[in-house]
């Protein structure tokens, strides 16, 4: 039986922790939690209900809001729609304008593209030489017309940060509306939703070792009453996204929150430490440089330019698992649109690598991530796949 590559994935997405394995099987099976939480007329649909809520309950307190801001979705991309283009087709009037940029997620990316293409002008921003999208660059996009802004908490290619508290100020005094893709931040980095100036943000459960297929979208107070419904036929989910209830998978991300709502401070600062060897390491091999701020950033995703002909990810395929781009631009080809727009050159942004750490990453996983890059770095030749 051949042995897995050690996983340096996590940003693509993460396994399903036991802990929420446990807390889903209690929803299933006849003995389960199996009721459909909208039947309120007997006890099991009242049970399935009082799970949801607690699960709803669990997300909130992670990211600092109130529980009935938020809204069950099939994770983020669907929030990413349900939270741009229920904006932008509520829209009255001639604010019509968005403002988004080239490094967003394909969700957004795509999103604002498909609105672009039926009549709503964008802004695309363009980051600075080290992946950041700075708050004066959003400052002087935005206009008299403009709607919305949505930008990411955390780049999911680069692990760069974006200063969404300095952002959101500019875009509430202008009075557009402001949403934050923070599939890869919850758990990462302290969100509070009854502080900052937010009015969506978008939520993932599979990212923070949770089950796929279930995610989240905050609707803050300023968004509420200006939110069209994209999936339509029951009314659920106070009308915001029709649709019988998955409980089993809702409970997970409950869990996956709550875990992480407990074990956020210390799992940082192991990270961070495992980054920082797996960094200093990586940058000392002849020419590997950093993709992205060096300090803006999340310890999590590590993404490095390997300036060496003919070398790529699937080179070490075997024995890590690493991505030269997000699994959304893997699935379509091509290198990386985030390093592209960063100016990269096209050799150079399909020679780089991302590698995210997470929850199971160990002192010898890193470790051995070294000593394969460097085997490759250092050889001769590169072995074309």
């Amino acid at each position: 039986m051949s042995t897995l590559p050690c996983y340096f994935d996590y940003a693509a997405t993460t396994p399903v922790d036991d802990r929420v394995i446990q807390a889903m099987v209690t929803c299933l099976g006849r003995e389960g939690t199996f009721g459909n939480p909208a039947s309120n007329s007997h006890a099991y649909g009242n049970l399935a209900r009082q799970s949801v809520e607690l699960a709803r309950r669990q997300v909130a307190e992670l990211v600092g809001c109130n529980a009935e801001s938020i809204i069950w979705t099939s994770g983020a991309t669907e929030s990413n729609n349900l939270a741009i283009k229920g904006i932008a087709q509520r829209a009255q009037g001639p604010c019509r304008h968005l403002i988004t940029s080239r490094i967003e997620h394909k969700a957004v990316v795509d999103t604002v593209r498909q609105l672009e293409q039926a009549g709503f002008p964008v802004t695309w921003l363009e980051p600075d030489a080290q992946g950041l999208i700075q708050p004066e660059a959003v400052r002087q996009a935005l206009r008299d017309d403009t709607l919305l802004v949505s930008l990411m908490l955390v780049n999911n290619e680069l692990g760069t940060l974006t200063d969404i508290d300095r952002i959101g100020r500019m875009v509430r005094e202008h009075g557009a509306l402001f949403h934050v893709d923070a599939a890869q931040g919850a758990g990462k980095v302290a969100i509070d939703l009854n502080a900052q100036p937010v009015d969506l943000m978008s939520f993932s459960a599979h990212k923070i070792y949770g089950p796929k297929g279930i995610g989240a979208l905050y609707v803050g107070e300023r968004a509420r009453d200006l939110l069209e419904a994209q999936i339509h036929g029951g009314g659920h989910e106070q009308g915001y996204r029709s649709g019988t209830l998955a409980t089993h998978q809702i409970v997970g991300m409950g869990a996956a929150y709550a875990l992480a709502s407990a074990d956020m401070h210390a799992e940082v600062q192991r990270i961070t430490a495992l980054s920082t060897q797996l960094r200093d390491g990586l940058l000392q091999l002849p020419g590997v440089s950093l993709n992205g701020h060096p300090d803006q950033r999340v310890p999590h995703t590590l993404n490095i330019c390997v300036d060496k002909p003919g070398f790529s990810a699937m080179s070490l395929a075997s024995e890590l698992a690493v991505s030269s781009t997000s699994a959304c631009n893997s699935a379509g080809g091509g290198a990386s649109h985030v390093l592209l727009a960063m100016g990269l050159p096209q050799a150079l942004a399909s020679s780089s690598l991302r590698l995210s750490l997470g929850r199971y990453t160990q002192a010898a996983d890193v470790e051995k991530a070294i000593a394969v890059i460097a085997g490759r770095v250092n050889s001769q030749s590169t072995t074309f796949w």
